[in-house]
């Protein structure tokens, strides 16, 4: 058994793990689902850490799934705490020393053009689950946009990032790139659009579950 941390992305909750959540414990693994503080205009990257690291508590056997900007938090469990495997789904891969705020700029990021929010982030998405979500997205005014991230480099852990193929607000093409720049991998991929864990539950869940655990 496996203990899966799931890191919510940007502007985001707990409850966008909400339908992958039982699709982990019902093949036998822990889940944790921490909320970081982005609504809270004090908060950096440590306090990012140890919402999740407190969230944890004395459970092991991790695997640190970061969906997003989730990926910037995900590497810096793995800093304090033993983790078998960091998942980075549809992610924004962090280099040493870059603000989340420049990462734009510098990996070449244009948006899609011509789509709506909700085209570009639920794509595949049922509809019901899309009516939902607006009330569960959250103000990110927290502090860490301006942060270098702390890490002086990757932590010494399997790492493996999974895109998905359908994903228009980070394309495939685009995240085959940065994963290839920023980690010399190759990406794992899924059928689905950005919020994968939304549209393709099982699915994601039978791939998260494929990865050795032990």
């Amino acid at each position: 058994m496996a203990t899966f941390v799931l890191i919510h992305g940007g502007g985001g909750s707990a409850w966008d793990w909400h339908l992958l959540v039982p699709e982990l414990t019902s093949r036998g693994h822990d889940v944790v689902v921490p909320e970081l503080p982005i609504e809270d205009s004090s908060a950096g990257f440590a306090e990012f850490c140890q919402t999740v690291v407190d969230a944890i508590g004395d459970r092991r056997d991790l695997v640190v799934v970061g969906h997003s900007y989730g990926a910037f938090t995900a590497p810096l469990i793995a800093d304090k705490l033993p983790v078998r495997l960091i998942v980075l789904l549809t992610p924004m891969i962090p280099k040493p020393g870059e603000r989340p705020g420049d990462w734009w700029a510098n990996t070449g990021y244009r948006g899609a053009e011509g789509l709506s929010e909700e085209q570009q982030f639920y794509n595949g998405v049922p509809t019901e689950v899309v009516a939902e979500a607006a009330a569960h997205t959250r103000d990110q005014v927290s502090a860490e946009g301006d942060e270098p991230w702390p890490l002086e480099a990757w932590p010494d852990v399997p790492t493996t990032v999974l895109l998905a193929r359908e994903d228009r607000f980070f394309p495939a093409d685009f995240q085959r790139r940065i994963a290839a720049d920023r980690l010399g991998v190759v990406p794992d991929e899924i059928d689905g659009g950005h919020a994968v864990a939304l549209s393709h539950p099982k699915q994601l869940a039978d791939h998260l579950t494929a990865y050795p655990l032990s």
